[in-house]
């Protein structure tokens, strides 16, 4: 018995209203994706079908589900799909060969025989771009105007529910990807110093806070002696996950030189050498490499592309900003270096050592903190012991910035011959 044309609508509504309630309930992209065909070509009764995902990034459109097919690449200015998708109308091909906008190179590939197409747009929420539906085929001859009414009620319920899967996709992903960057910080945190060496007549404090979950930034500290140790701030081009990986490289192989006794000069060859090897052609890594020793009051010391390095002098009450000594590590093989600058304590001389993110925070009108305010806050309380300075300078910046983001990596390192005059 043949059933009347409105018995056959109805049944492929049904279908249709049965498939919503499905898509309704998983939000698993592949699942979406596969009872999408599946209805498609029950109800429509058609050989194959694909789903082409739109890909705002890249401007393609990317096949999911392909019926016998390997994954497909369409530009949006390309082809019968690719028209579909940027007009976000349904287009209706009888004979695929004779239409020039019909690519066969797929057909060759497979051996698979396309007579007649139908491709609809799917529109999802505020008739945002989720992809194209593509149907091929009918046994019994091209698609007819009461397919196309049916394929559009069905791209309606797929759109939807294929832009509320991927969304709850992308908010795995990041998900993940925040769940992986929490364990990255904690591993970076826990490379940080627990305390500073505690050296007879020196205050030494060292602190860091990244722009992101992860920085480019990091500083260490090595005892020695009651009377020595060494130093090291690393400054990653950059902020996040890569940089972090950078500097904590760097930390690894500045405690390995420390502990066989490499000279600083050898420190930064090894450092610059390994890092050379390693970074990408636009990466480089800034490191201040230092060792004091508090018999001779002396910090000796290698800055490559670290700078200003600030030195006050308490009892003149004059500032020397020292530039770098040599370029950033890994920009060339080869380092230009002189010999290890030298800083002389007396009393109540304090020396420190910013990344730029400390120089470079801006406020809300675009005005960057500065060396100068840096020093002058500095000079202000410089008879009071180190974490408090630290404590009140970034006090200054944030009330400095009122709300800016911070947009770069904070680490400092600070050291101090305590005067006598100082408070206890």
């Amino acid at each position: 018995m043949v059933l009347p044309q409105h018995a056959l609508q109805a049944d492929a509504l049904w279908k249709i209203l049965e498939v919503s309630r499905k898509l309704s309930i998983t939000l698993e992209l592949e699942e979406v994706l596969e009872e999408v065909m599946t209805v498609a070509r029950e109800v429509l009764n058609v050989e194959a079908g694909s789903v082409f995902l739109y890909v705002p990034d890249t401007e393609e459109l990317v096949t999911r589900v392909a019926t016998g097919q390997k994954e497909i690449r369409v530009p949006m200015n390309s082809g019968i799909v690719g028209e579909c998708a940027s007009t976000q109308a349904l287009i209706n091909v009888p004979d695929c060969y004779s239409d020039p906008r019909f690519n066969a190179d797929v057909d060759k590939l497979t051996g698979f025989k396309t007579h007649c197409l139908l491709a609809v747009p799917l529109l999802g929420m505020m008739d945002g771009l989720v992809g194209v539906l593509e149907l091929i085929n009918k046994p019994e001859g091209s698609f007819d105007e009461n397919d196309e009414r049916l394929a559009t009620v069905l791209a309606g319920h797929c759109a939807l529910a294929l832009q509320r899967a991927r969304l709850f996709e992308d908010h795995l992903v990041r998900k993940k990807q925040d769940h992986d960057l929490s364990i990255a910080r904690d591993i970076q945190q826990g490379v940080l110093p627990d305390s500073m060496p505690q050296l007879a007549g020196y205050e030494v404090v060292g602190w860091s806070q990244s722009a992101d979950q992860t920085g480019g930034d990091i500083y260490d500290a090595v005892s020695l002696s009651p009377e020595e140790a060494s130093f090291l701030l690393a400054d990653a081009t950059g902020h996040g996950i890569g940089p972090a990986l950078s500097v904590t490289q760097v930390r690894a192989m500045f405690r390995v030189a420390v502990h066989l006794h490499a000279t600083l000069d050898d420190q930064l060859h090894t450092l610059n050498r390994q890092l050379s090897e390693d970074l990408a052609a636009n990466r480089f890594v800034t490191a201040f490499l230092g060792f004091l020793n508090t018999h001779h009051h002396r910090l000796t010391y290698h800055s490559a592309g670290q700078g200003p390095l600030l030195l006050f002098h308490r009892a003149t009450q004059e500032w020397e900003s020292r530039s770098a000594s040599t370029i950033p590590l890994s920009i060339s093989a080869k380092l230009p270096m002189s010999s290890p600058d030298t800083v002389t304590f007396a009393p109540g001389d304090l020396f420190a050592v910013f990344s730029d993110g400390f120089f470079e925070y801006p406020n809300p009108q675009g005005e960057l903190f500065g060396e100068e305010r840096v020093m002058e806050l500095i000079q202000r309380h410089a008879h009071e012991p180190l974490p408090l300075i630290l404590e009140t300078l970034r006090d200054s910046i944030e009330a400095f910035a009122a709300g800016t983001e911070q947009p770069d990596d904070m680490t400092a390192l600070l050291f101090k011959r305590v005067s006598p005059d100082d408070p206890t």
